[in-house]
């Protein structure tokens, strides 16, 4: 029995195949990325580059699929690799366990990637992922803000131009603006307004990350299903 049969029969064979030989970047394995990372292995991208240089900590486990009492103190990129290979033995898996900057992200990013999931918190390495991806042809969704937020339906995947209430989006909007990028930069973003908690601690839930992860893999899955139906 094939595992990937009721993916294929969803797909179809050929577009299932040009997915299977995508090669995924995902920054951050965090509440949005350990989802993400998790609905394309289980969708059956080929490889895998997962970078993060965290451990799980116990405030990790109301949001990161990655996070139990057993991981606990461990590298956020080994317990997803021990994750995903419970469920999948033909997977080429590289982690890179660092912190992606501004400065080092041109050596980390692999070149013959494919697509890019954004979903790290840093703004400086955002706006250093875009003019990367731009420059080297590679396709990128960024996660936007998903802290202080509690409604996953309002969640949507748009253009950075279309983005609103976002504090982040609107720094990105600006970057794009006075860089004169013309291209589109694809981005998951909510509209709703971020609930103020009378706290500097940004707050967080289970649902909402894990949409915006789930959303990444979907426009990652959905692109590669547009270019082959183009063909």
């Amino acid at each position: 029995m094939d595992q990937f049969l009721r993916t294929k029969l969803l797909l179809g064979e050929f577009a299932f195949e040009r997915l299977r030989n995508q090669k995924v970047v995902i920054i951050g394995l965090g509440g949005v990325g350990s989802y993400a990372a998790e609905s394309l292995a289980r969708s059956g991208v080929k490889h895998l580059v997962l970078i993060d240089y965290d451990t799980i900590d116990l405030t990790n486990l109301n949001r990161q699929i990655i996070a139990t009492y057993d991981e606990i103190g461990c590298k956020k990129v080994d317990a997803m690799e021990r994750r995903i290979k419970k469920y999948r033995n033909d997977i080429l898996i590289t982690k890179i366990d660092m912190k992606v900057t501004e400065q080092n992200l041109s050596e980390i990013l692999p070149l013959d990637s494919n697509y890019v999931v954004d979903a790290c918190d840093t703004i400086s390495v955002k706006k250093q992922c875009i003019r990367y991806c731009i420059q080297n042809k590679i396709k990128l969704i960024s996660c936007m803000g998903t802290g202080n937020k509690l409604d996953p339906s309002k969640l949507k995947i748009m253009e950075i131009r279309k983005t609103s209430y976002d504090p982040i989006a609107k720094i990105l909007r600006k970057m794009v603006r006075d860089e004169q990028i013309y291209k589109k930069i694809w981005v998951i973003c909510s509209t709703e307004l971020p609930i103020d908690t009378k706290t500097p601690i940004i707050s967080s839930n289970a649902f909402v990350p894990a949409t915006a992860g789930l959303l990444a893999a979907s426009f990652i899955v959905s692109d590669v299903i547009k270019n082959e139906n183009r063909k």
